[in-house]
């Protein structure tokens, strides 16, 4: 788990968990939201928003924090080191494609992705990025498409998609659409 995260259980846990979630949602559609609005949104009190985050700028941490943490548990469960590179990629891409929520705020609040837990190269991003490195290795993913260009192209596709489901378009047809294309970039020949 992410330095910074409290711990909690029961009550506690799913009003932060609420508080965190209506956060998202709403610092979405308007980055500028106070803490009042992000109360209302989740349908609590702007005290009890207070118990948890005395400040704008200590929900904004714990949001980053958590999405660095739904990122190291996804790449956990998508088993990078199981089976051919583009399965594995795959898996990755359906993993974080479940929390287009929080990703798609990534891209709304840049300044969450330039503080100092995103801007260090994390385990996961190495991970990726061996990954890239063993398809090209195995002949499985063109080598003419660069680690540094798959990654930036995977977090594009999966922008892509999230967008499209925001738009209405059924999830399941959005990540079918970003995994084939995903597909048809990596595959050689």
């Amino acid at each position: 788990m992410s330095e910074g995260v409290v711990t909690e259980t029961g009550v506690r846990a799913r009003t932060r968990r609420a508080i965190l979630d209506a956060a998202i949602e709403t610092l979405i559609k308007q980055p500028s939201a106070t803490l009042a609005d992000i109360a209302a949104a989740a349908n609590v009190g702007r005290t009890t928003v207070h118990r948890y985050f005395a400040e704008r700028s200590d929900l904004i941490d714990a949001i980053s924090h958590d999405a660095l943490d739904k990122v190291s548990q996804s790449t956990e469960r998508a088993r990078l080191d199981d089976g051919p590179a583009p399965d594995a990629l795959a898996r990755l891409c359906q993993e974080y494609f479940e929390h287009g929520d929080v990703f798609q705020l990534l891209f709304t609040m840049p300044e969450l992705v330039a503080r100092p837990e995103w801007t260090e190269e994390n385990d996961d991003d190495r991970r990726l990025l061996r990954l890239v490195e063993r398809g090209h290795a195995e002949g499985s993913i063109d080598p003419a498409m660069t680690k540094e260009w798959l990654l930036q192209l995977l977090w594009s596709l999966l922008y892509t998609a999230w967008e499209l489901t925001r738009e209405k378009t059924p999830k399941h047809e959005a990540l079918t659409l970003c995994l084939r294309s995903l597909e048809k970039v990596i595959s050689v020949g």
